[in-house]
């Protein structure tokens, strides 16, 4: 195996799995969902923000969403979140 291919933190891991006994996880099914939970509830938390912005952009920004049907926060939001994933 070749180490120069790994990062420190899975050189770490290698070593705990190649040296640690395995032991069986107790209500395996159950531990997953609430790890999936916990991960879910991680990145769906909102948090509020303030923004000064101009009141010509707000505007505007306020009749898009009526045109959308949706409130202009919530368009603001989508706006970020596309942008920050690289949709946008």
């Amino acid at each position: 195996m070749n180490t120069n291919d790994y990062t420190d933190e899975e050189l770490e891991l290698l070593e705990v799995m190649e040296t640690q006994p395995l032991i069986s996880i107790p209500n395996l099914d159950q531990e997953i969902a609430q790890l999936k939970s916990s991960v879910v509830s991680k990145h769906t938390k909102r948090k509020s923000v303030h923004l000064k912005l101009l009141e010509s952009d707000l505007q505007r920004l306020q009749t898009q969403a009526i045109k959308e049907g949706i409130p202009y926060q919530i368009l603001i939001s989508s706006i970020l979140h596309r942008y920050l994933n690289g949709s946008l």
